[in-house]
């Protein structure tokens, strides 16, 4: 196993919708527990495809209860609200109030390629929302307010120019 390098805000392959996984082999399974160990280490509770420079339909998840996988995934549920502090590997050191729905139902496969259904409340919907997030190319800080944007764009401007 290794640890993967994390891609950050600004990285091309974090901007784009990922295409899915076609082949169940022995390289997707090292893939998936590169990206295990990648987590864990990083410390984080998720970590897509594209955080490790593979635009492939693919995350990793521990909200509590073990290591999952969800390959293919698609978004069937959304519904309630629920207003928690998030983060993400790819914007480190950052963490925000997020409004999102505080209960998801997801499809796909796992590791096997086997059909999987998993009903997520608040945390563990919120993982797997964050993660499936990544697989749209869309970033955390797009959920954002407009003046959590500007304050969050003007921090990152103070510490280019501090580096």
């Amino acid at each position: 196993m290794a640890i993967l390098a994390i891609r950050t805000i600004g990285d091309q392959v974090l901007a784009n919708r990922s295409t899915e996984i076609e082949t169940f082999d022995a390289a997707l399974q090292r893939l998936i527990d590169d990206m295990f160990e990648t987590m864990y280490d990083a410390p984080g509770v998720g970590l897509a495809g594209p955080q490790v420079g593979v635009p492939k339909r693919i995350f990793v998840y521990d909200a509590g209860d073990g290591p999952e996988v969800f390959i293919n995934p698609e978004l069937v549920v959304a519904d309630g609200e629920w207003v928690y502090e998030e983060g993400c590997l790819s914007v480190p050191s950052y963490w925000w109030e997020i409004r999102r729905p505080g209960h998801v139902v997801m499809r796909g496969l796992n590791r096997d390629g086997k059909p999987q259904q998993v009903e997520g409340e608040e945390l563990l919907g919120r993982v797997l929302q964050h993660e499936f997030d990544h697989l749209e190319g869309r970033l955390l800080i797009e959920r954002l307010t407009d003046e959590e944007r500007r304050v969050f764009r003007r921090s990152m401007r103070e510490k280019l120019i501090d580096s």
